[in-house]
């Protein structure tokens, strides 16, 4: 050994210079770039962002303070795009998206679940008083959704066909389908001047569309589950997880802080979700929404999957899912999801 100074010695002996000197540890990324789509589902995201909980709790974690780029997109489809382009590094849409794109880069990106964002019901409704059930629509109705065919709506009014109409019928009220953003279909269905004569949607704007009396339910994705199932998820590549694990598990931690946040605050995280999305409804009317029971903010994925096993018994997707815990990185496997 070299004749090092009393001093040196000691602080190349020590564990954590040891670790420096032979394997320096690689950096984690400086920049997280995270997007949403519209909607309350979406408000633990916005609390995150509005109140800058990833910022600490990866300064927190030992890291230096990161950018965090936000982004909107209006469907899914843009965001796995995104994601698999290398644009994105966590996407958050529905669980049927999640699981199309997991499928779709099983062998490549290993794209997977990060976490649950809550679950919340999401209901068709319709302003055609003639409209009861799926059976009742016909070619002349339009069924706005935000992205056809691979959006979460899309996947959960294909489940709702196949209980309806029977095994090989998931796509039979497809073609009716229109591709637009939440915020725009509850506008258009409650003017009443378009073509659009029902909105598969998600709280708040489900809760507005059914505030007027013209407009009713046809059916909620809870009635074809069973029950409450999670709604929007958080996920990632395997590139991201693996290159950044303090990084991920602090967005795993401010994830949960941003959850007890709501809970703890229904009133303070309506004025958030108001703001943020510069929307013109009440605090009172959000506030409402937030305290329903039907809406669980938990990061825990609930039924996701029986969205993995009827997107693989109809085709949908190649790569069978035999537990949840297939879906989703191992950070959250203690969780007693399904």
């Amino acid at each position: 050994m070299p004749n090092y100074p009393r001093l040196v010695l000691a602080a190349l002996l020590t564990p954590g210079t040891l670790l420096s000197v032979h394997s320096p540890a690689a950096a984690e990324t400086a920049e997280i770039r995270i997007a949403q789509q519209f909607g309350i589902s979406y408000l633990p995201l916005i609390v995150m962002k509005e109140r800058h909980l990833l910022e600490q709790a990866v300064v927190e974690a030992g890291l230096p303070q990161p950018t965090v780029t936000w982004a909107q997109f209006s469907g899914a489809a843009a965001m796995n795009d995104a994601l698999i382009s290398g644009n994105l590094d966590i996407a958050t849409a529905g669980v049927g998206p999640m699981i199309i794109v997991w499928a779709r880069t099983h062998t490549s990106l290993k794209i997977a679940g990060v976490a649950a964002l809550g679950a919340m019901p999401n209901i068709l409704t319709t302003s055609n008083p003639h409209i009861r059930t799926l059976a009742d629509f016909t070619d002349k109705d339009r069924i706005a959704l935000p992205a056809v065919k691979i959006g979460a709506q899309a996947v959960m009014l294909q489940m709702a066909a196949e209980q309806a109409f029977g095994q090989g019928q998931q796509n039979r009220l497809d073609d009716i389908t229109v591709s637009m953003a939440h915020p725009d279909a509850a506008a258009a269905l409650l003017g009443g001047a378009s073509e659009i004569d029902a909105h598969f949607t998600s709280p708040p704007f489900s809760n507005q569309e059914l505030a007027n009396p013209k407009i009713h339910k046809v059916l909620s994705n809870y009635d074809q589950m069973g029950g409450p199932a999670t709604f929007n998820v958080l996920y990632a590549p395997e590139k991201f997880h693996a290159a950044n694990p303090k990084t991920y598990r602090a967005l795993l931690a401010a994830l949960d802080a941003a959850m007890a946040a709501i809970k703890a605050d229904p009133t303070g995280a309506a004025a958030l979700y108001i703001k943020a999305e510069n929307s013109k409804l009440t605090p009172d009317f959000v506030e409402s929404v937030i305290r329903d029971p039907a809406n669980d903010f938990t990061a825990t994925p609930l039924q996701t999957l029986k969205t993995a096993r009827f997107l693989y018994r109809t085709g949908a997707v190649k790569v069978e899912a035999t537990g949840w815990r297939d879906l989703f990185f191992p950070e959250i496997h203690d969780r007693p999801g399904s």
